[in-house]
């Protein structure tokens, strides 16, 4: 009996067959290295934890036509993986990662690659194109004079009536520059007559 069962246990210490069961998915490589193992080259990329790709023989030969030997560059391109169902090995269906897209060719890359021992099949890969990471919206909040913000918290500390006639002194501008510090300032307004109220009592 051949038993084929440890050929398709999932590896921990890498990306799987099995995780792209899902659907494909798009990776951003981080680092490329050489590892002395059967599958020589691992590729890391962003969220991999620590389970990095490792791409089969026919794959490093697609990565090397499109973006060259020096690995050292691929390092910020991106790839999407899927799930090829149709690869075999030692006769059975087991199931393999491939490569969809990739980032950083202008063109469909077509190349003949092996499909089963003595036969070769066309493969293509589409380009990928990577949309920039959207930038947090820039703080527009003018920015407090440092004497302002020390008025404020004096009017505060006298109570909501001191605080309020504080305010409604300030223009437009200086109203907006302390916007965000308003709700702060009105607790320790309403605080400050509540502590006058049982200094009475």
């Amino acid at each position: 009996m051949l038993d084929l069962s440890k050929t398709i246990a999932p590896r921990s210490d890498q990306l799987n067959a099995d995780d792209l069961i899902g659907g494909p998915r798009t990776i951003t490589i981080t680092g490329v290295k050489l590892v002395a193992e059967d599958q020589p080259v691992a590729i890391s990329f962003e969220g991999d934890e620590n389970r990095p790709y490792m791409p089969c023989k026919s794959m490093r030969r697609l990565m090397v036509k499109a973006w060259g030997a020096d690995g050292a560059k691929y390092a910020g391109r991106s790839l999407t993986l899927y799930l090829d169902e149709s690869v075999r090995f030692g006769g059975a269906a087991v199931g393999g990662i491939r490569i969809g897209a990739m980032s950083h060719i202008s063109k469909d890359l077509v190349m003949a690659l092996t499909a089963t021992r003595g036969t070769k099949k066309a493969y293509t890969v589409k380009p990928l194109t990577v949309e920039p990471a959207k930038r947090p919206p820039e703080d527009t909040t003018p920015t407090p004079d440092a004497s302002l913000v020390s008025a404020g918290n004096a009017a505060a500390s006298d109570g909501v009536a001191m605080y309020s006639a504080w305010l409604a002194n300030l223009d437009q501008e200086q109203k907006d520059s302390i916007r965000h510090l308003h709700g702060g300032w009105s607790k320790v307004a309403k605080a400050a007559d509540a502590e006058k109220h049982d200094d009475i009592l």
